[in-house]
């Protein structure tokens, strides 16, 4: 069968997983990067991926190259980041190529970028421009969606709670986003975090408090500050490992302090420094029984409230299946709205739910509404 779906940056830990979730739907792909051989012998690495149907392919990271990879092809999974960095390119090429495109970015500012960039052209061409498309910030968007079933809700209030190890993609990723300028949206007007500033919150099913950060500030203020459905959202992520957040801190406060007002090029490059000398390599595989995520939205309206908290495990091979429930959604010509777009919008929200619980990634949603009138 011919492939129609390009992994961008496959040979990395989340690039492996989106092949292996896409292997288990019976989705043709071509694994590109800029090393065949590292690619071959790290697809080898994936036992799901025996006997699937998959090539890989080296390209240079321009646009020009990335174009010729994406002719005839329908869907771009890139994992190439950190992404304003990165990612212009690959966007240039979907677009120029008729190719939708999904990544698994968590940094606010790249996403504001194509949103204003790319949005209305990929719109127009009914093409998906879905930067998040991950466990992180698709999650959220998820929980939203399904708060926003109730009538009346237009404030959501996210908590992410992953506890898995870092990939090194993600390390470089979150150090930049991290250290960048945050926004949560609030009365329909994008406002920034303060910076170097967290806060204390309880996760659902804990009783000790967390230390949490905006870390990027999500991907949720993004899309819905072109919702009309909401005016207020606000998104934070508290980790299990309190020497995680505290080391994030420590960081953040260094950065904050000494390079804050320093050119761009020196805070990417300092940022990217950190994230070099801090991965010591890819993760193991995640573990059901130990890395568990929990995603909680609290919502409400003038007098309506609800809350959804999805139950999960293993944050990365969420995000495999998030890339490829969209990717198949895609090809089957099932999306619902196109251009920049939050994921569980465009496929809708209720069928990654029932998805990735089949898989046993997410428990029975919980969905609880709080109001009574008085």
């Amino acid at each position: 069968m011919t492939a129609e779906v390009v992994v961008y940056g496959a040979s990395g830990n989340t690039g492996k997983l989106v092949c292996w979730k896409l292997a288990e739907r019976g989705i043709p792909f071509i694994a590109a990067g800029r090393n065949k051989q590292r690619l071959e012998e790290q697809m080898a690495k994936v036992p799901e991926l025996e006997g699937a149907d998959y090539e890989c392919v080296a390209v240079e990271h321009t646009e020009e190259a990335l174009g010729e990879l994406l002719k005839g092809k329908k869907v771009m999974c890139n994992m190439v980041g950190p992404f304003m960095q990165l990612g212009e390119p690959v966007v240039r090429a979907c677009l120029e190529n008729n190719v939708h495109y999904i990544d698994t970015t968590g940094e606010q500012d790249f996403m504001r970028f194509v949103e204003a960039e790319y949005g209305q052209a990929f719109k127009e061409k009914d093409l998906m421009l879905a930067p998040a498309t991950s466990m992180m910030w698709a999650s959220g968007a998820i929980a939203a969606e399904i708060a926003l079933e109730t009538p009346g809700i237009d404030t959501v209030d996210i908590l992410y709670s992953p506890s898995s190890t870092p990939s090194v993609a993600s390390t470089m990723s979150f150090l930049r986003m991290c250290c960048q300028p945050q926004f949560l949206l609030e009365n329909n007007e994008l406002v920034e975090w303060p910076s170097a500033t967290a806060y204390s919150v309880q996760i659902p099913g804990m009783h000790r408090a967390r230390t949490a950060l905006p870390w990027s500030g999500g991907g949720e203020p993004i899309w819905y500050a072109t919702d009309d459905r909401i005016r207020n959202c606000t998104v934070m992520t508290a980790f299990n490992n309190d020497r995680v957040m505290e080391w994030a801190m420590k960081l953040i406060k260094e950065f904050d302090e000494k390079y804050k007002d320093a050119p761009r090029e020196e805070q990417e490059r300092v940022t990217n420094e950190w994230g070099n000398q801090i991965s010591v390599g890819e993760p193991e595989r995640e573990n059901e029984d130990i890395h568990r995520t929990v995603v909680s939205c609290y919502a409400r309206g003038k007098t309506q409230a609800v809350s959804v908290i999805l139950w999960g495990t293993c944050g990365y091979i969420q995000t495999g299946s998030i890339q490829a429930i969209t990717t198949q959604a895609l090809l089957e010509g099932k999306a619902k709205e196109f251009g920049f777009v939050n994921p569980a919008r465009a496929i809708g929200a209720r069928q990654f739910v029932n998805e990735l619980s089949e898989e046993g990634l997410h428990c029975e949603m919980d969905k609880i509404n709080n109001f009574r009138h008085f």
